[in-house]
């Protein structure tokens, strides 16, 4: 099922349809489906090109793959997806973004690289509006990822960027 989130508060992005949706860190999530299926186009980038293969398998796509760069490219019809290193992406290979979800890339990181992260994504995406999901859970409990980022957090990574709204927080 895709994430109760994305679903629940993506119209807070007051998107069209056909938009292009940037997803960073996008596994082989369930929510892509979902984004196709808003009539959106998506772009993502993934660490794991296994991941990657299993996304477009899931959804019974077939990409065309290429090498740009130190990344794989890989694209069928809406859905595109580079495999490797985000800092490794750059604007012109990404082109032009609506919009980010981010569900799991900056939780993914550890603290000393989502500032680097947040200034890099907002690079690439000519600072397009974000939803953004996190965790806040005690740390010391347990090991991440996903690492726990505050509300304080958020601020620091994004907020000389980004007017920030909590749209939603909620016991998991």
């Amino acid at each position: 099922e895709p994430n109760d989130l994305l679903t629940g508060h993506f119209d807070a992005l007051d998107l069209g349809r056909d938009c292009r949706i940037f997803v960073p860190l996008c596994g082989k999530s369930h929510d892509l489906g979902w984004l196709l299926d808003q009539g959106h186009r998506v772009v993502g980038i993934e660490l794991s090109e296994i991941a990657v293969n299993d996304a477009y398998k899931s959804l019974g796509l077939n990409p065309d793959i290429q090498d740009i760069g130190d990344l794989k490219y890989f694209r069928d019809g809406p859905l595109e997806i580079f495999a490797g290193d985000i800092f490794d992406l750059t604007a012109d290979m990404l082109g032009p973004v609506d919009a980010v979800y981010d569900r799991a890339a900056l939780v993914a990181l550890p603290e000393e690289m989502r500032r680097r992260y947040a200034a890099h994504l907002a690079a690439l995406t000519a600072r397009a509006p974000q939803l953004l999901v996190t965790f806040e859970y005690d740390q010391g409990a347990m090991d991440g990822p996903p690492f726990c980022v505050t509300e304080d957090e958020v601020a620091r990574c994004h907020g000389a960027r980004y007017a920030i709204e909590v749209l939603a927080d909620a016991e998991v």
